[in-house]
């Protein structure tokens, strides 16, 4: 398969995965397994076999940031780095839900985190963060 085929099947499944978890209260368990679990498996494991597959033929590596940039010259490499993206963002979204719905944030509330998490992981994170200390006066984890 090209990589961009993967491509191309990658980011429509990650999108499911994060509808699920916005409409999550309607269906949580359901939201929990596709986005919390199914969705980001099967993009790790493209990205494992990326990674074992075509590490070693990759230029670059992580000492330095032009390091960083040249590896992510190589193809395959670049789409790992992407599902990487899209399996970690995805895992931390569902982890905002499940953490929300545990603490009685409302949904509502978190969307923005989502939204956030979504195009900007960190981001996302970091307003969950405030979300959270502000309502329940709880940090990380």
């Amino acid at each position: 398969m090209t990589p961009d085929a993967l491509f191309q099947i990658a980011n429509p499944l990650a999108l499911l995965g994060w509808l699920t978890l916005l409409a999550s209260p309607l269906a949580p368990r359901a939201a929990q397994a596709l986005a919390g679990a199914a969705v980001p498996l099967l993009l790790s494991l493209a990205y494992a076999g990326l990674v074992l597959a075509f590490w070693w033929e990759a230029p670059g590596g992580f000492g330095s940031l032009p390091e960083v940039m040249q590896l992510f010259t190589h193809p395959q490499i670049a789409l790992a780095g992407w599902l990487h993206y899209l399996a970690f963002d995805l895992f931390l979204g569902a982890w905002e839900v499940r953490t929300a719905r545990a603490e009685g944030i409302p949904h509502g509330m978190v969307l923005p985190c989502l939204v956030l998490t979504f195009l900007f992981g960190p981001a996302g994170l970091l307003a969950f963060a405030i979300l959270r200390f502000t309502l329940v006066r709880k940090v990380l984890p």
